[in-house]
C-alpha cells in the first residue's frame, strides 16, 4: 500500500479494450446516479482466504466477478507468514470460490494487478527469482507463462494487470528492471517468448511505471508512468509522471508530463479513452487542493495536441476524495467514476463520479469498518450498471485481519444506481 506521499514501491477505447479481455457490456451500462452500496463479500484472511485486496474486479458476461488478494491464506512454515496471495471468483450473491493459492515459486506471488477474463495475470513478486511472473490460469491448475530475471533486457516487479491482443499476445509493464533499471514495457507472446518493447530511463521519458496499458488497432500503446518527466519545482528531484505513448516498432513519445500543480502529479493507473481518442485518467498527488504534496486530480489528454485538461481537482478530508490510486471507469454517456484511497468523510476512502461538466460528486465515503476501506482498486459495471470494486482494508475484524482499517483484510463491494 502507498503512503500519502508518492515519493517512494479500436480507437483506442474503454470497449475495445473491454473486448479483448471478454468482460461483458462495460461501455453499454447506463450511468449510475443514486447509490445504494453493500458488501458482496468480506474477507477473512487466515488460513482459509486471501486478504487485502489492490485491484479492481472483471466481471464475466454471466455476471461472475474475477479478482485477486495481495495477500492470504497464512501458510506454514514461515517466513510465509500471511500468506501469498489469491486469485478468485465471486457470484453476485456473495458465495467466494478461491481459483488458485499462490505460492511463490514457481507460480509468483503477491499479485497487486487484476487479471484478463481467459484468464491471465500478473505476480509483483515470486516467481524463479522473486522479480515477479505471469500466469494463466484454468480448471486444471496455474500455468507460468514468464518468470522475471530483471536482468537488463528484462523486466522486473510488474504492478498491472495485462491486455491481450486478438492473436494471444499479452502486454503489460514492469515497476522496475530494464536497461536502467526505471521499469519498461513488455509484450509475451502464445509461446512465452518475451519481448521487452521499452526500457524507460527515468528521466523525460519517465520511469517507474505501475499502471496497466491501452493498445489500439494499429498497435501503437498509451500508458502511465508514476515517475520521470518533469523534474524542476513540485516534481524535483524524481519527477511527476508523464503520459507515453509506443509505436509497433518501439518509438516512444511523450504525450505529456506531468508538473504538480495545478495539473496533477504521479498518475499510477491505466487510462480509458473516448471514441475520439480523449484520454482520461488520476493522478494520485498534485492539483490544487490542501493535502501534502496535492490530493489528487481527475484529468482529460488531447493526444494529438497533447493538450491536458484538469477535469477535477479533489479538496481532501473532510470535503472531498483523496488521493486516487486507481484508473476510471467511463460510462456510455461519458460519465467518469472511480475511487479515492483516503478523503471522504471518514478519511478512508471514496466512490466518487465525476460528470461530463467536470462537476464531482461523492457517492459513497467509507467508514473503515465492516463496510471496508483505503480503495486501491478501480470501478467495473454490469449491464444494468451496477459498480463493483474492491477495498483494501475494512471489513470483518478478528485476530487475523486486525482491528483499523490498515490492517483489516478488505472487502468487495456493490453499488447499486
Amino acid at each position: 500500500m502507498r503512503s500519502h506521499c508518492a515519493t517512494h514501491p479500436t480507437k483506442v477505447s474503454t470497449l475495445a479494450i473491454a473486448a479483448s479481455m471478454g468482460v461483458a457490456a462495460i461501455l453499454g451500462a447506463p450511468p449510475a446516479t443514486a447509490q445504494t452500496y453493500s458488501v458482496l463479500y468480506s474477507f477473512k484472511g487466515g488460513t482459509t482466504d486471501g486478504r487485502n485486496p489492490a485491484a479492481g474486479l472483471i466481471i464475466d458476461k454471466a455476471g461472475v466477478l474475477f479478482g485477486t488478494a495481495t495477500e492470504g491464506p497464512t501458510c506454514h512454515p514461515t517466513p510465509c507468514s500471511t500468506g501469498l496471495g489469491i486469485a478468485f471468483k465471486l457470484t453476485t450473491t456473495g458465495t467466494e470460490t478461491i481459483v488458485h493459492n499462490f505460492t511463490g515459486d514457481p507460480d509468483g506471488a503477491n499479485p497487486y494487478g487484476g487479471m484478463t477474463a481467459n484468464p491471465f495475470g500478473a505476480t509483483t513478486k515470486g516467481g524463479t527469482s522473486n522479480l515477479g511472473a505471469v500466469f494463466k490460469l484454468s480448471a486444471t491448475g496455474t500455468k507460468v507463462l514468464y518468470n522475471f530475471t530483471g536482468a537488463p533486457g528484462d523486466g522486473a516487479y510488474p504492478y498491472a494487470g495485462l491486455i491481450e491482443d486478438t492473436q494471444g499476445n499479452l502486454y503489460g509493464t514492469t515497476s522496475a528492471g530494464g536497461a536502467f533499471n526505471a521499469g519498461a514495457v513488455f509484450k509475451l507472446d502464445k509461446a512465452g517468448v518475451e519481448t521487452l518493447l521499452y526500457s524507460f530511463t527515468g528521466g523525460a521519458d519517465g520511469g517507474t511505471p505501475y499502471g496497466g496499458l491501452l493498445r489500439n488497432s494499429a498497435g501503437t500503446i498509451i500508458g502511465t508512468t508514476s515517475e520521470g518527466g518533469i523534474t524542476t519545482g513540485n516534481c524535483f528531484p524524481n519527477g511527476c509522471g508523464v503520459v507515453f505513448q509506443l509505436s509497433s516498432s518501439g518509438r516512444q513519445v511523450v504525450l505529456y508530463s506531468f508538473s504538480g500543480t495545478p495539473d496533477g502529479a504521479n498518475p499510477y493507473d491505466s487510462l480509458v479513452a473516448d471514441s475520439a481518442d480523449n484520454l482520461y485518467g488520476t493522478t494520485y498527488n498534485g492539483g490544487t487542493g490542501p493535502c501534502n504534496s496535492g490530493c489528487g486530480t481527475v484529468f482529460k489528454l488531447q493526444p494529438v495536441s497533447k493538450t491536458e485538461t484538469v477535469l477535477y481537482s479533489f479538496a481532501g478530508y473532510p470535503v472531498d476524495g483523496a488521493y486516487p490510486y486507481a484508473g476510471l471507469y467511463r460510462d456510455s454517456s461519458g460519465n467518469l467514476y472511480g475511487t479515492t484511497v483516503y478523503g471522504g468523510t471518514s478519511d478512508n476512502g471514496s466512490v466518487f463520479e465525476v460528470n461530463t461538466a467536470g462537476t464531482e460528486s461523492l457517492l459513497y465515503s467509507f467508514t473503515g469498518g465492516t463496510d471496508g476501506g483505503l480503495p486501491h482498486g478501480g470501478l467495473v459495471s454490469d449491464t444494468k450498471g451496477n459498480l463493483y470494486g474492491t477495498t483494501y482494508g475494512g471489513g470483518v475484524k478478528n485476530a487475523t485481519c486486525g482491528g483499523s482499517p490498515k490492517d483489516s483484510c478488505g472487502v468487495v463491494f456493490k453499488l447499486v444506481p
